[in-house]
């Protein structure tokens, strides 16, 4: 959590500590400006009475303007009405301010009240409302508000973001269990072939999707898992197909990775099946497939080479694995590539991850 974080949730969290230390930070601001400037001519006294009543104009012009003008015009772009209650705000604070420092302040200083400065003269003396209250009660209101639409800005951000990730999340999620069914529709059929010649691999068929159902269910409900998890996977998935196929298919597996690598569960679950699908269930002699994966802590690459005949070449369209790409799109956008190559019978995919 960042600085701006942390300041936004503590204005949630205690909203009147936080607007108290504000304004005493401003206090204290400018009266250790005064005690700069004014140290050998104004007693400290005096500083602390004009600071202090400066910020008690200044609070409720901040506040007019952030909580009433800005909500209520602004925002639903009524600019005439807020440029109206803004020059009416603007005079009657300044007004205010010079009456009380007048009939206040002065007093306190020891200065005795000058009889031509009337109400009349207060009201009407226009430039000096304009010229020299208008800027030293309104600077620090237009920085509060500032802060505020700042804050406002940042909530609304994060918020989006919230959303959007919500989304991804809820897509993500729809994506597997799009997949899911799909492999255990294969499996069971491989599983049901086995059953039907009473084959003594189908109990270690059962085994391993069990394995398979454990790993899917409740251990990749992450949006990353460790590797480790999606190698004994694919192990198990490699060899509940070796079952099916006996002797005639040929899958060579190797991998090379680090124990700490994480990546996102079942993408290549979806590679691997798509090569059997369409290089070991359409051959009808002695495939071979290749999977190779290689990973450090800044990049994964995972190839994948399987034999593919002219009817399925024809159709090169259909094995665009589109729910693989989306998967990547949402939890690897800008950072992956998946690259798909026909060359010489061959089928290959290879899929590069950035980790970092």
């Amino acid at each position: 959590m960042n600085l701006s974080e942390r300041l936004i949730n503590f204005n949630k969290e205690h909203r009147a500590a936080s607007h108290l230390l504000f304004w005493l930070a401003v206090l204290l601001i400018q009266l250790s400006s005064s005690s700069y400037y004014n140290s050998e001519l104004v007693p400290f006294r005096n500083n602390l009475i004009g600071d202090g009543t400066n910020v008690m104009a200044q609070i409720p012009a901040a506040y007019f303007l952030t909580y009433f003008i800005v909500p209520r015009y602004i925002y639903r772009q009524k600019y005439f009405g807020a440029f109206a209650w803004f020059l009416l705000c603007s005079y009657v604070i300044c007004v205010l301010s010079r009456v009380e420092v007048i009939h206040f302040e002065e007093p306190l200083y020891g200065r005795k009240h000058k009889d031509f400065e009337t109400y009349a003269e207060i009201f009407t003396n226009l430039p000096k409302l304009a010229y020299v209250y208008f800027p030293r009660i309104f600077s620090v209101p237009f920085v509060f508000m500032l802060l505020k639409l700042l804050k406002d800005q940042l909530s609304v951000q994060k918020r989006a973001l919230t959303l959007e990730k919500q989304k991804a999340e809820a897509e993500l999620k729809l994506l597997k269990t799009q997949l899911n069914p799909h492999f255990l529709f294969n499996t069971l059929n491989n599983i049901y072939s086995l059953s039907l010649v009473n084959s003594p691999a189908t109990s270690t068929s059962i085994g391993r999707l069990s394995e398979i159902l454990d790993y899917i269910l409740y251990k990749c409900n992450n949006l990353y898992v460790p590797v480790a998890g999606e190698i004994a996977l694919l192990n198990n998935y490699i060899g509940l197909e070796e079952l099916r196929y006996d002797e005639r298919l040929k899958v060579n597996f190797t991998h090379h990775v680090a124990d700490d690598i994480e990546i996102a569960p079942l993408i290549l679950l979806s590679i691997v099946e798509n090569a059997f699908k369409h290089g070991a269930g359409n051959d009808a002699g002695c495939p071979v497939i290749d999977i190779a994966m290689e990973a450090d802590a800044s990049s994964f690459k995972f190839i994948v080479s399987n034999p593919i005949h002219q009817s399925t070449a024809e159709n090169i369209g259909s094995i665009g694995l589109p729910n693989l790409k989306q998967q990547l799109d949402l939890v690897y956008p800008e950072k992956h590539r998946l690259d798909i190559t026909q060359l010489n019978g061959l089928y290959t995919v290879t899929l590069t991850i950035n980790l970092l």
